[in-house]
C-alpha cells in the first residue's frame, strides 16, 4: 500500500504564485518503477494531468495550459514530490492531486495510476 498526502494548495491572486508538496508513504512504492503525477479537476470538468515524473530518472511531463508556468520535482531522499506554479491563471483553479502508479504506459491516463492523495484545492481570484 501507498499513502499520498497533499498540503500547500489555498487562494491566490492572478499572477501569483503556489507550491504544492505530496509525501509519500508505504515501503510498496518501488522508485525504480513508479511514476508521480499531479492531476486536477476543477467543478464540472475532467480530471487531467498537469504534470508528471518519472521518479527514477526523473523525465518530465507537462500539460501544454501549464508549461513554462508549472516546474514539478521530487527528493529521492524524503519522498517528496513538488510542483511549484508561477503566474497563476483563473482557470488554474481546481482541486489538485498527487498520484502513483508502476509501469505507467501513459501518464495522462489516470486510469493507470493505483494510489490518489485526498486532493488539495487551488483557488485563483481575479
Amino acid at each position: 500500500q501507498v499513502r499520498l498526502v497533499e498540503s500547500g494548495g489555498g487562494l491566490v491572486q492572478v499572477g501569483g504564485s503556489l507550491s504544492l508538496n505530496c509525501e509519500v508513504f508505504g515501503r510498496t512504492f518501488n522508485r525504480y518503477r513508479n511514476t508521480v503525477g499531479w492531476f486536477r479537476q476543477a467543478p464540472g470538468k475532467e480530471r487531467e494531468l498537469v504534470a508528471s515524473i518519472t521518479w527514477y530518472s526523473g523525465t518530465t511531463t507537462y500539460a501544454d495550459s501549464v508549461k513554462g508556468r508549472f516546474t514539478i520535482s521530487r527528493d529521492n531522499t524524503k519522498l517528496t514530490l513538488d510542483q511549484q506554479m508561477n503566474s497563476l491563471k483563473p482557470e488554474d483553479t481546481a482541486v489538485y492531486f498527487c498520484a502513483t502508479g508502476g509501469d505507467i504506459d501513459s501518464t495522462i491516463d489516470d486510469s493507470e495510476y493505483d494510489y490518489w492523495g485526498q486532493g488539495t484545492q487551488v483557488t485563483v481570484s481575479s
